[in-house]
């Protein structure tokens, strides 16, 4: 074979390697503009050229050698996944490998299939038991009372079981799965409240759902349309808010469901309890979302580690009594410690930072708007639902922030 035909059959074969793994990588959650850059410098190491363009529905890959007139396209659809960290940092060693000179770009073609087909480190039971640890969690960073923080367990319980279902069988299932689980949460939790008043229904209801609430792709969505990203940032805006709305009217309509049937309150608070003790809850729900994102263990200590000190943030800014200091200075912490993460461990950002905003995410702030317009009191629910929209924006200045006094390094 002579020289050309090796560095055209090098060329094709980078090529290929390059789809895949943009195409499986994009299924476990990076951002666009994340996945956009990591590409171009994985395309670079290998001493090609090229340009990306990442939504959540497809992804356009154009590759050139030496001269940009002269390019090759590719188009995939993809499909929106979830958020895999444990396949994700396997993805980013392999790719090390492959720059290094480690492993061939044949080989790595192959092993980007064994790493899809990987079992998850975490199965259903431990997710189950991850959807309760960040039902209870949550409800105590709420200031729920006792009753709360058990009926919150127990009904994100029931919310993993149609998640579940919906992910195993899809198809209309899958569909409805914000509706219908929210339908049976506010279902359950309103009948409850019938025979115990003391129920904190919108705290009970919104730390049942929390889990599967889509805060962080609304954020997402703001961060990407900031970055310029406007075509992947919009799709995710509208699609976190049109989910989220299901969730609400799927609340909603479980609450009216059981008042034709149980005379009952509707959407009220019971009189505010005094903290259980908010460090005991807190350790929860980080575990609870290490488990969900399916973070390795050995990355667990930092993923707690960055949570915490995120929402350490967020406490001390919040003392200065400035509107949305607390949620600013909480990213930008979690941001630069993701960053400096990255840089001494050589693993993607998104391992410890996804987690840590997910905890101060906009999605809960417009859930419980919603129910509070629902409520009766739309002037005051309908302005909490736009402060979700600000909420995102401040977490975008923060990334941004943080990013310019680190620089990140480039990962997924």
């Amino acid at each position: 074979m002579s020289h050309v035909d090796e560095h055209t059959v090098k060329y094709s074969v980078a090529r290929r390697f390059i789809i895949k793994l943009g195409i499986i990588a994009h299924g476990y959650g990076p951002s666009a503009a994340r996945l956009e850059s990591y590409l171009s410098q994985v395309v670079e190491a290998l001493g090609y050229h090229g340009v990306f363009r990442s939504t959540r529905s497809e992804i356009i890959f154009s590759f050139w050698k030496d001269d940009k007139m002269d390019q090759i396209m590719h188009m995939a659809s993809v499909e929106t996944g979830s958020f895999n960290m444990a396949k994700l940092a396997r993805v980013g060693e392999l790719v090390e490998a492959v720059v290094d000179g480690g492993v061939s770009l044949h080989n790595a073609y192959e092993m980007l299939d064994e790493i899809e087909a990987l079992s998850n480190p975490w199965g259903p039971a431990a997710k189950a038991v991850s959807f309760m640890f960040i039902g209870v969690g949550f409800s105590g960073l709420m200031s729920g009372n006792l009753l709360d923080i058990c009926i919150s367990g127990i009904l994100a319980l029931i919310v993993y079981v149609n998640v579940f279902f919906a992910h195993k069988f899809g198809g209309r299932l899958f569909e409805l799965l914000p509706f219908s689980s929210a339908y049976a949460v506010g279902a359950l939790a309103a009948a409850l409240k019938v025979f115990m008043p003391e129920i904190n229904l919108p705290v009970v209801i919104l730390s049942a759902v929390i889990a599967i609430i889509p805060g962080f792709t609304v954020s997402a969505g703001i961060v990407e349309m900031v970055s310029n990203h406007v075509v992947s940032g919009s799709a995710n805006l509208i699609s976190g808010v049109i989910y989220l709305l299901k969730q609400f009217f799927g609340a909603w309509f479980g609450i009216a469901t059981i008042g034709i049937f149980l005379p009952s309150n509707g959407i009220t608070n019971a009189p505010a309890t005094e903290s259980l003790g908010i460090w005991l809850f807190l350790p929860l729900l980080f575990i609870g979302l290490g488990i969900a994102y399916q973070s390795l263990i050995k990355d667990f200590p930092w993923v707690m580690a960055c949570c915490l000190i995120s929402y350490i943030a967020v406490r001390f800014g919040n003392t200065f009594e400035i509107a949305y200091l607390g949620t600013l200075l909480g990213a930008i912490v979690a941001t630069l410690f993701g960053n400096l993460w990255a840089r001494q461990f050589n693993r993607p950002t998104s391992i410890v930072l996804v987690p840590a905003i997910t905890v101060m995410v906009s999605g809960s702030v417009g859930f419980q708007g919603l129910l509070i317009a629902a409520g009766g009191e739309s002037d005051k629910g309908l302005n909490q639902f736009l402060q979700m929209f600000i909420v995102a924006l401040v977490i975008a200045a923060g990334l941004l922030i943080a990013n310019t006094i680190v620089r990140p390094k480039v990962t997924l």
